[in-house]
């Protein structure tokens, strides 16, 4: 019964193949967009999460900045600039939020030089062990800086992959070497690997001991610290009002004053980019999807236009015996294999073009000279969204040939012998 009516589907398809290769292209064509702009979506997508995982989602940075408004006998535009004080109230007031609490006190515009090589415009950044958690820092030879150099103030160093290249062409492990900075010697400890987005200009050096250095007195520089408990957006921006608030009072500013003391949120960040993501997603399933109902709109009026010629056919086949059930399962017999094999098709042109697509631009990268931006990673699709988009089509082809099939089982013998 199968092999006759795969027969009876080849003999309709070879008889009328400018129809069935139209119909088929609009199937193939809806699966392959819908795939390639999945695809081209998780692209953009993957870059923008890369971007934001180089932080610790749970973390926050506060930074001092300037007065907007008068405020208990002070004029407004006084800078600010973030204290122990502040480090110690973000300690203890919000104990119950915070985890761990950090400080960077950088020193910018550095010559760093070895033996034979040096570096210009370079950073010196006092931070606390800390700082590798919040800002997931990758060490790749030997360590980073920890809590005893903070106690002794020692003069180690842990330096980039990029500067470590600069300094000691050479090669070998920088680990132990000696470099200036500033008049001063320090030790290298450790290397780090650059995030890639921005160049690895830090030298990363206990937070004690640039701030005795530099004279930075009881300044810290930027607070960073981790948090738990804040869960929606309700409590983030409670928490938010309420810290700055209590920072600004540390130095005699309003404590409504939103430009005074700055802090970045970066669990909201990601709340706001997991938002834009869905949003993304949402709309190219949409135009995927009409893509999608624009080939089940051709399968529909391809087959009724097929039943329309196959009238007189029809008829002869019940004349002779054919009951309704065999010409509504050759109808949508002919619907759903055309449907599967294009749409298989389809499948297969959408994964390559994905394929292409992630080994030409899959890591594309955007140098503007003082930064690297990934524009576009991985855009692939799971093969389990192929596969389901395949099996919408091919039941949607199902349902676009059952019209037809049900008007060619109605008709009658003596009607369709009068066709033509």
């Amino acid at each position: 019964m199968f092999y006759e009516l795969f027969r009876e589907i080849l003999s309709s398809v070879r008889r009328n193949k400018l129809r069935t290769a139209l119909t088929g292209f609009s199937v193939a064509w809806g699966i392959f967009m819908l795939i390639f702009l999945l695809g081209a979506g998780n692209g953009l997508i993957n870059a923008q999460v890369q971007a934001t995982d180089r932080y610790l989602a749970n973390s926050m940075v506060a930074s001092g900045g300037r007065t907007s408004k008068a405020y208990d006998g002070l004029g407004a535009g006084r800078g600010i600039s973030l204290r122990r004080q502040d480090m110690a109230t973000t300690d203890s007031v919000f104990a119950g939020v915070v985890r761990r609490v950090a400080a960077v006190y950088d020193k910018g515009g550095v010559t760093i030089a070895s033996a034979d090589n040096y570096m210009t415009g370079q950073t010196l950044s006092g931070v606390y062990p800390a700082d590798r958690e919040i800002n997931k820092r990758q060490v790749v030879q030997g360590r980073f800086i920890n809590d005893i150099d903070m106690k002794e103030r020692r003069k180690v160093a842990v330096v980039s992959e990029d500067q470590a290249r600069e300094l000691w062409p050479q090669g070998g492990s920088p680990v132990g070497k000696a470099v200036r900075a500033d008049g001063l010697v320090w030790r290298v400890v450790g290397v780090y690997r650059g995030d890639g987005m921005v160049q690895a200009t830090d030298v990363f050096c206990p937070h004690t001991t640039v701030c005795a250095i530099y004279g930075a007195g009881d300044r810290v520089g930027n607070i960073e610290f981790t948090f738990g408990g804040l869960e929606t957006e309700a409590q983030n921006d409670a928490f938010e009002a309420d810290y700055t608030a209590k920072l600004n009072l540390n130095h005699r500013a309003a404590p409504d004053d939103a430009s005074a003391v700055w802090l970045w949120n970066r669990f909201m960040g990601n709340i706001q980019m997991a938002k834009g993501i869905a949003m993304l997603r949402t709309a190219l399933w949409v135009v995927g999807l009409l893509t999608l109902l624009s080939g089940i709109v051709g399968v529909s009026n391809i087959m009724l236009i097929a039943v329309r010629e196959r009238t007189r056919e029809f008829g002869i086949r019940k004349a002779i015996g054919a009951g309704p059930w065999a010409i509504l399962r050759l109808v949508v017999a002919e619907s759903v294999a055309i449907t599967a094999v294009f749409g298989y098709i389809g499948m297969l042109c959408g994964i390559a073009a994905n394929e292409y697509m992630a080994a030409a631009i899959g890591r594309t990268q955007v140098d503007t000279g003082l930064f690297k931006a990934t524009m576009f990673a991985d855009p692939t699709v799971g093969i389990g969204v192929c596969l389901q988009a395949t099996l919408v089509i091919i039941a949607a082809g199902t349902l676009a040939g059952l019209a037809p099939a049900r008007r060619a089982a109605r008709v009658r013998p003596i009607e369709a012998m009068r066709e033509h």
